[in-house]
């Protein structure tokens, strides 16, 4: 999920593998606090089952991921003709192509939505993930910028800007400051997640120059 240049853009193939990655692995930009909802799981789990060869499931394609969010988000763009200012239509709409990895869809829809209604703090970090997965590390950072300013204790915020801090900025004092401020105003963390972000520091203080390592391990 490395992205070497700040505004640069992911090739087709770049996306889906990081995808793919974030699918295994379970530390996603923004889902590590967002309970039970999986969005990525969810959206490709059908898609997986259909698409088999010799009875191995195989991913499907970005394109075949694009066609089943378009299908997916067409009732909702029905509904938007005629309420196009809805700002929770909006992203429900960018949710529906987040959850298919069209994130530059998606962002786009969360921006709209933001600019009708600018203090949804989970919005604007759902739109600072998709930035960050389309390479606008700029973009992901200024958006999480905003949602601290509007709530400094968020977790999800703090959590995300620990880990574009360390995987594109290479700034593991960065990172650990960030998450070690998420555990400091967020004292009843549930354990299980207070957990995941604990051994994120700790691999982040002992591997400070890259975060590869940590790829196995979550």
């Amino acid at each position: 999920m490395q992205i070497t240049e700040a505004g640069s853009s992911w090739t087709v193939r770049q996306v889906y593998v990081s995808a793919v990655i974030c699918l295994v692995l379970g530390v996603a930009l923004g889902y590590l606090f967002r309970g039970s909802q999986t969005p990525f799981i969810a959206a490709s789990a059908p898609a997986t089952q259909a698409a088999t060869t010799a009875g191995t499931p195989q991913m499907p394609t970005l394109e075949r991921m694009k066609q089943m969010a378009d299908k997916q988000a067409g009732p909702l763009l029905a509904k938007l003709q005629n309420d196009p200012k809805n700002p929770s239509l909006l992203a429900e709409i960018g949710r529906t192509y987040e959850s298919a990895h069209q994130f530059k869809d998606a962002a786009d829809y969360y921006a709209k939505s933001l600019a009708i209604k600018p203090e949804q703090v989970a919005v604007r970090d759902e739109m600072a993930s998709c930035l960050y997965y389309t390479g606008d590390v700029d973009g992901a950072l200024k958006q999480l910028d905003r949602s601290l300013k509007d709530d400094p204790k968020n977790a999800n915020s703090l959590f995300n800007l620990g880990m574009i801090r360390w995987q594109a900025r290479k700034d593991a004092q960065g990172a650990v400051a960030a998450w070690k401020q998420l555990l400091k105003l967020n004292p009843n963390l549930d354990g299980q997640k207070k957990a995941q972000v604990q051994r994120l520091i700790a691999a982040a203080s002992q591997h400070p120059a890259t975060s590869q390592e940590t790829n196995s391990q979550f």
